[in-house]
This record gives structure tokens, C-alpha cells and sequence, in this order.
């Protein structure tokens, strides 16, 4: 049925594109414009703009941040905001009905079916207007080898960009770490675990000092356990990933030695009592109760809990101290001492095939401000005096207590930035945690897995949700309950000969076609 349904929508697309009349998309140097001097778009220039809206920072149209995007384009810009939980049911209607395209449309995440759509000519590559994006051109000329990542990553099959790349907040988003109670371990003189096996003496400890605790105190069991992969292998992860090391792809649970190892570690944590035994279900409330109690100490998270649970414990105990610490290594040999790497930004620019030449120029003209030094500083900071101001030589937004710059001003939301001040980042979290944002950097696997940005063919996505779906029922219900005693670990060779009798080579095979095509 899932392939079915996305052939049809597939056909859908294609069959709408040949029906609309004259949408060539070629945007030609014989385009001419009247454009104001200080502006980007010509005064009669009309853009639509469709946004997404994410619930925790719902789109307002009274952020100061359209004021300041309007002012620097010029030409009349008309945002639509769609709600995220819509998105993904409006956005295959928009691209049926090309005739009603709108300029630009700013993404959450890179919908799926982007890649068909682009390569049946419903949006342009930005590769194709190079005349329109002299700052994108030059900004990204400029960008040093090691974060041409950011770039590299949304390359299509035929090697050109479509979906605009962001720069700047991987200092920001989905930024993981190890988390520890440093006022805790400097108390009883403790020393952070430098490998697995110091973890696991060090949370013995923990237990002795606070025997209500759960020293390693994670949750969302699988999906920690995917974070911390490359301390037991470089990238490793349960399901599908791409072993860059050996320059292939890999099904982690069929990796015998080191998947054993992993359920070994925790089955033995969760025995001992050192880890709860529902941190692969444990809900949030629950968790973030533990570890504001003095009864969680250890954990792989999000950089954004230091400033979280700091700000809340503080009230009650003023020497609560959550701190990032150097991920723990097995001693296999193999290991690293690296969390897996996350920290990409999903949002983007797309600028569709409307057929006007005039309005598609105009579009990258739109895209290419935001890669150019004023833009990138206008949608960083704002202005002087009314979303910032200067304190002791440094800019400091002008927040009152509990406000944030995106709901205050709509900056770091949906469709409002690709190019990003990396200091800006560090303006709108604490110091204290600001400070830790290097240190992560250096500890996080420098390779983000393809599996994280690739994008498959409607076919090939039909086909590997199939065997994604029959893979991962099986995996994840075995690793559950051998790490919780429910199925003894002498079972676990019968385990990988259920696996191997399973679509892994079918579903690696599909992988590996769409990674080799935009690598």
C-alpha cells in the first residue's frame, strides 16, 4: 500500500508539471530589473512565501525579524505559515497544483518526496541561477573544508542543490553530549569514567553514596544507545547506518560481537540497578524528576538540558551543577571517545518552478541576502537598541526574565535563516553553557551519517519502509528483552540467525544505491 500510494503521488506530480504551461524555470541573464539602491527586489516585486509553524514558537507576524527582512528586500513579501503537524498532509496538495506554486517555501525538515519532486522540475537548483547568488557563491567559497558538510549534505543525484543549506547552527541543533553531576563528583572526590568499565565502577559508587539512585539515569533506551554507538565502534548504530571507516553500509544488530557487547553493558546495568530499568520507555517527567533529586548523575543528552536542569535544581540546591563530560570508551579497541554526530540543521529553502523567470530571479535574489554578511548579521541579531544591546564590549539580547529570542523576536524560526552568526548562538543560551558548546564539538564523531540527510526514490522509499518496518520489530523487541532478562543472552546466536533471515541485505542495498548517487 505505502508503495503504491507513492508512485501514485509521484505520477500525480509529474502529470501536473506537464500540464502547466510554460514552466520552463529557466531564469535567463536577459531578466532586467529597477531595483532601489540598498534593496534586494525591484518596488513592484511580489514573493509568497510558505513557511512552516512550529507549535513551541508558533509563526507571529508581528516579529520584529519580518520587519527587518521586509526592509532589507524590498518588494511586497507575503509569508503563509502552515502549522508543523500539517505540513506533512499540505505540502504533497501545494505540489499538485503547480499553476498555484508559491515562490519559496521555508522547511522544518526536508519533506519526504523533496528529491522526486526537484528532479520532475517543481523546484530549481540553486547551482542553475549562479548570476542571482553572488553572496551564496561567495560565502560558501569561503567556508573551510571541514564544514563543507553543510553544503555537501544537500547535494541531489545529479550533484546540484535544491534545498538551501544552513550555516551556523550546528553550534545549536540536536547537539548531544555525555551530561554529569559535576558538584556531585567534585563532592565525594569522583573522577569522570574514561572508559565503559569506569562508568560502570563509578556508578557502583554512586549506587553505595545515594542507594535510591540511578546513576546512569538515561532514557529513550535505543535511541541513547545509538548516540553513544561510537563508543563502542565509530558511528555505530543498531539499525542501518554507513560504517565510514570501512566505507560501507551496515545493519549494527547484525555486528554480533559489538551488539553483544552494548546489551552486555546495560543488561548489566539494569541487573544491578544502576540504570532504571524502564529507561528504554521511562517518560520525561518521570526522568527529569531523578535527575533534579540527586537521584541521576550520568547521562547521554542534548547540550540543552545543561541550561534545563541547572535553571530548575538551582532554586532548591545552588550548587547543582550539570556539565558535559568526555564520552566513556569501550576498551574493545575499537571504540572512541565521541558521541555520534546529530548536530545538523534540517531546516532549508526550497524555490519552486513557478514558469515566471522574473519571480524565480527574484526568489534567489531572496535566498542569496540571507547567505550575504548583512543578512546573515541581520537575522542574527537585529538591531541595536531594540533586540540587542552592548554590554561590557559584547552583544546581549534584550530579553526579560524567561523570554527567549525566538518567540521574543521570531529569530532562529522556521523559513527565517540559512546563514547563521555562530557568536549569536552562544548570545541566546547561558554562559555556562555557551562555554561547553567547543568542548562537545571536539568529542562528537566529525561524520554525520548519510542516513540523517539522503533522500530516496518514491519506489526505493516504499520498498525500505517494508523492510525497515519487518527489521526493526524484530530488533528492538529482542534487544528490549535481553536487556531486561525477559530472553537469556544463550539465545543470542539464534537471535542473529533470525536476523539473518530477514530483508538486511535488501534494505542496505537500497541504502547504498542513494548514497552512491550524491556522494
Amino acid at each position: 500500500m505505502k508503495k503504491l500510494i507513492a508512485l501514485t503521488l509521484a505520477a500525480v506530480m509529474l502529470f501536473a508539471l506537464c500540464a502547466c504551461s510554460g514552466n520552463s524555470g529557466t531564469a535567463s541573464g536577459d531578466v532586467s530589473y529597477d531595483i532601489p539602491e540598498g534593496k534586494q527586489l525591484p518596488d513592484d516585486a511580489v514573493l509568497n512565501i510558505t513557511i512552516g509553524s512550529h507549535s513551541s514558537w508558533p509563526y507571529d507576524e508581528d516579529w520584529k525579524i519580518w520587519e527587518y527582512i521586509r526592509e532589507a528586500m524590498g518588494g511586497t513579501l507575503n509569508y503563509n505559515a502552515i502549522p508543523g503537524s500539517d505540513f506533512a498532509t499540505k505540502f504533497p496538495l501545494i505540489m499538485a497544483s503547480p499553476e498555484e506554486f508559491p515562490d519559496v517555501i521555508g522547511f522544518q525538515n526536508k519533506p519526504v518526496g523533496f528529491a522526486d519532486y526537484a528532479q520532475q522540475g517543481a523546484f530549481v537548483a540553486l547551482d542553475d541561477y549562479e548570476e542571482f547568488l553572488p553572496d551564496y557563491n561567495e560565502f560558501w567559497n569561503s567556508v573551510p573544508e571541514n564544514e563543507q558538510w553543510m553544503r555537501d549534505t544537500r547535494r541531489d543525484s545529479d550533484g546540484k542543490i535544491y534545498y538551501a543549506p544552513i550555516y551556523g547552527m550546528e553550534r545549536a541543533t540536536n547537539l548531544r553530549t555525555w551530561l554529569y553531576r559535576k558538584d556531585i563528583f567534585d563532592k565525594h572526590g569522583l573522577n569522570t569514567p574514561e572508559t565503559i568499565d569506569d562508568l560502570y565502577n563509578v556508578s557502583k559508587k554512586l549506587k553505595e553514596l545515594y542507594p535510591d539512585s540511578y546513576p546512569l539515569c538515561m532514557r529513550s533506551g535505543l535511541g541513547n544507545m545509538n548516540v553513544i554507538g561510537s563508543s563502542f565502534k565509530p558511528n555505530f548504530h543498531f539499525n542501518a547506518y554507513y560504517d565510514f571507516e570501512n566505507e560501507k553500509w551496515s545493519y549494527g544488530a547484525t555486528e554480533s560481537e559489538i551488539m553483544l557487547e552494548m546489551v552486555e553493558f546495560f543488561k548489566k546495568m539494569v541487573d544491578e540497578k544502576l540504570i532504571p530499568a524502564d529507561f528504554m520507555t521511562i517518560n520525561s517527567s518521570t526522568w527529569e524528576e531523578l535527575v533534579t533529586t540527586d537521584r541521576g548523575f550520568m547521562m547521554p543528552e542534548y547540550q540543552v538540558r545543561i541550561d534545563f536542569f541547572n535553571s530548575i535544581a538551582r532554586a532548591k540546591n545552588p550548587d547543582y551543577t550539570m556539565a558535559a563530560m568526555v564520552p566513556p570508551k569501550s576498551t574493545n579497541g575499537i571504540g572512541v571517545a565521541k558521541v555520534n554526530k546529530y548536530n545538523n540543521d534540517p531546516m532549508g529553502f526550497g524555490v519552486l518552478n513557478t514558469g515566471d523567470k522574473g519571480n524565480i530571479a527574484n526568489a534567489m535574489r531572496y535566498v542569496n541576502w540571507f547567505y550575504s554578511d548583512e543578512g546573515a548579521e541581520t537575522i542574527s541579531w537585529g538591531k541595536e537598541g531594540e533586540t540587542y544591546e552592548v554590554v561590557d564590549g559584547k552583544r546581549k539580547f534584550i530579553l526579560s526574565d524567561g523570554e527567549e529570542v525566538g518567540p521574543k523576536y521570531g529569530f532562529k524560526t522556521i523559513g527565517t535563516y540559512l546563514r547563521v552568526d555562530p557568536a549569536m548562538i552562544d548570545a541566546s543560551i547561558s554562559e555556562e553553557q555557551a562555554a561547553t558548546t567547543d568542548f562537545i564539538l571536539e568529542n562528537t564523531y566529525p561524520k554525520l551519517d548519510p542516513m540523517l540527510y539522503m533522500e530516496l526514490s518514491a519506489e526505493d522509499s516504499a520498498l525500505a519502509a517494508d523492510y525497515d518496518t519487518s527489521l526493526k520489530t524484530v530488533v528492538e523487541e529482542n534487544l528490549q528483552k535481553f536487556i531486561i532478562g525477559q530472553r537469556p543472552l544463550s539465545d543470542w546466536d539464534a537471535f542473529q540467525k533470525e536476523l539473518s533471515e530477514l530483508p538486511v541485505s535488501e534494505l542496505l542495498s537500497i541504502y547504498e544505491k542513494a548514497y552512491n548517487a550524491i556522494k
